[in-house]
């Protein structure tokens, strides 16, 4: 990666990729003196409050109104920032610890395929 694709998380193929996005937070936040708060504790903290701030904007919709959230531009864009909020925090707690985010899911997948086979 090299230059503006380096700075958005571009892959080779131009695409965003988990270790560019991961590698942006990193920079993000050591360049501001927050690495120091970025502990495994309080990434899952702020990971848990960010997912809540998600919830609050389905909270008192109906059904029907949360399948339509996204056609507001106003609503759409509260999904989209906290979508973002939430991803930032998984992200950086799977840095933090080693988690390959992706590895983790794929894995999760086979055991659940195991554990709740197709009847």
């Amino acid at each position: 990666m090299r230059g503006a694709d380096a700075v958005r998380g571009a892959g080779p193929g131009g695409g965003l990729d988990v270790a560019g996005l991961q590698h942006r937070l990193t920079e993000f936040a050591a360049a501001r003196d927050w690495g120091q708060y970025h502990t495994p504790k309080n990434l899952a903290m702020a990971l848990g409050v960010e997912a809540a701030e998600l919830v609050e904007i389905f909270q008192w919709l109906t059904p029907e109104q949360s399948a339509r959230v996204m056609d507001a531009e106003e609503s759409a864009h509260r999904v989209r920032d906290e979508v973002a909020d939430v991803l930032a925090y998984l992200l950086q707690f799977c840095a933090a610890l080693g988690v390959d985010p992706l590895e983790a899911l794929s894995d999760k997948i086979d055991r659940n395929e195991i554990r709740f086979p197709v009847t």
